[in-house]
């Protein structure tokens, strides 16, 4: 017959780990997916479905979502915190280009 001691540090050490396995499980339930992102250059005219790409929304996506997409983007690549000046002027163009907003040589007189 196992002692009272041995029972209880056996019923706590499962109690532990079953608690550990459920931090664990929330935890990986929580963590955010890791998305593929586009792994192309860019086209020398960027194009609807190019924009959409780099934003990640769809080509018929909302002003809102558009902008919310921009601003997460921008975030994580704006020059000021160590992004590129060509990356973010390529998530702003991306941004002109779904908005309908173009300029240059490219905009209608």
């Amino acid at each position: 017959m196992a002692s009272p001691v041995v029972v209880g540090t056996t019923i706590g050490a499962a109690a532990l780990g079953a608690r550990y396995l459920i931090q664990a499980w929330q935890t990986f339930k929580a963590a955010p997916r890791v998305r593929r992102f586009y792994p192309g250059g860019f086209e020398r005219a960027m194009t609807r479905r190019e924009a959409a790409l780099i934003l990640g929304v769809r080509e018929s996506a909302v002003l809102q979502k558009i902008k919310e997409a921009h601003r997460r983007v921008m975030v994580a690549n704006h020059p000021d915190t160590g992004g590129s000046h060509y990356l973010a002027s390529k998530i702003n163009e991306a941004k002109d280009v779904l908005l309908g907003k173009t300029k240059g040589a490219n905009s209608a007189f």
